[in-house]
């Protein structure tokens, strides 16, 4: 039987990035319920990145250790090797840190760290996974690939019903034990509020990853086909590729100028704070070809008084339920995103006044201080 320390409790946190994008700021958010409920706090990560002085900032130690971080491009038959390697260091690394800091529990903040459930039981260290992920679209064995490190686990969480039911259909029992926790979505300090008149031009603002599946290449060609009558169309592109995927950055550079949208569509680069961008624009645009476990930026975009044009799929269609300024449209479908366009433009005078009691809606369902009591009771209990 492990014996809890006298004093203040210790966690140890996994997280397999140092950027500020959606998964990153929970996990910032989580550390900081964490250290507020009174934790002493040690983040292991793979890298070095922006994330880092926000956690130290927080209260949190950070330490960067080699790191098993599952990525498609490890599964590929040709880079076995470094998936070996990455396995072999990463587990070393994990057991020299649990050893060091002796932690009362570890949070493991997504499913792309299979190594850190397996190393916290060898120590009989109670974890806790938090589920992001929600592959629908997966094979039966892939999904059993991916879940299985939670059977390890002695808490579940998932951040949608949408996730629990794809965890469910690997692990039927798993998804059962499992809570759903909603993130907490941090809005702007302050809001500017959007134009009581749509004026032209309209300007459309895309945030997060640059990658196939998130489809920001879809309002490109949905601006390109709008009729002249709508008026003219621009752009915001905020976010930047994964490392092997700088490919996708210059198809869609290339694809701007093709269409002879360069004077009118931008790619800002990724920034930490977004806000003034979303400032700066009409309406968010959140277009994912595919499943997505919950929606951070469609929840942001309400929170700032935003209308939000939102692929009518999986956790997105969770994250904005009743949100009336909100628009759906068909996931990887251009003619369908052009027409929300149109329709956000043409129904602005119903839209605009709304948005105000959207955001205080949103404020209250995706509070963060609701967020961080909620997730730090559900770790502290495993301690007990």
């Amino acid at each position: 039987m492990r014996q809890r320390r006298a004093g203040r409790v210790r966690y140890v946190v996994a997280h397999p990035g140092a950027e500020l994008y959606g998964s990153d700021r929970v996990m910032l958010e989580s550390v900081i319920g964490f250290v507020q409920s009174g934790a002493d706090v040690v983040v292991a990560l793979p890298e070095t990145g922006p994330l880092v002085e926000h956690l130290e900032s927080a209260g949190a130690r950070v330490q960067v250790i080699p790191t098993l971080v599952l990525r498609k491009s490890l599964l590929r038959p040709r880079n076995w090797g470094r998936l070996v390697s990455s396995a072999v260091r990463g587990s070393l690394a994990a057991r020299r840190l649990l050893k060091e800091h002796a932690p009362d529990a570890v949070y493991v903040s997504t499913m792309t760290l299979p190594l850190w459930p397996f190393a916290a039981s060898v120590r009989r260290t109670p974890s806790l996974v938090h589920v992001h992920e929600a592959e629908q679209g997966a094979s039966r064995i892939v999904k059993t690939g991916i879940y299985a490190p939670a059977l390890l686990a002695r808490d579940v969480v998932v951040n949608s019903e949408f996730s629990r039911g794809v965890l469910a259909a690997a692990f039927p029992k798993l998804a059962a034990r499992a809570q759903v926790v909603y993130n907490g979505v941090a809005g702007p300090a302050s809001t500017t509020p959007a134009r009581h008149e749509i004026e032209r031009p309209v300007r459309l603002v895309y945030i997060g990853r640059l990658s196939p599946r998130k489809g920001p290449d879809l309002i490109v060609e949905a601006i390109a086909t709008l009729p002249a009558s709508l008026g003219v169309i621009e752009l915001d592109i905020v976010g930047d590729v994964f490392t092997g995927y700088e490919w996708f950055d210059e198809q869609l550079r290339a694809r701007i100028d093709e269409l002879g949208l360069s004077e009118r569509v931008r790619l800002l680069g990724f920034r930490p704070q977004v806000w003034d961008a979303v400032d700066a624009c009409d309406i968010v645009v959140i277009p994912s070809r595919l499943d997505e476990p919950f929606g951070n930026t469609a929840v942001e975009g309400v929170l700032a008084g935003r209308p939000v044009l939102v692929s009518d799929t999986s956790g997105l269609r969770e994250a904005t339920a009743g949100v009336a300024t909100v628009i759906r449209f068909a996931p990887d479908d251009v003619a369908s995103l052009a027409a929300a366009i149109t329709e956000a433009v043409e129904r602005w005078t119903e839209l605009e006044p709304q948005l105000a009691s959207e955001a205080q809606g949103a404020e209250e369902r995706f509070s963060i201080e609701r967020y961080r009591a909620e997730i730090a009771d559900r770790l502290a209990a495993i301690t007990r």
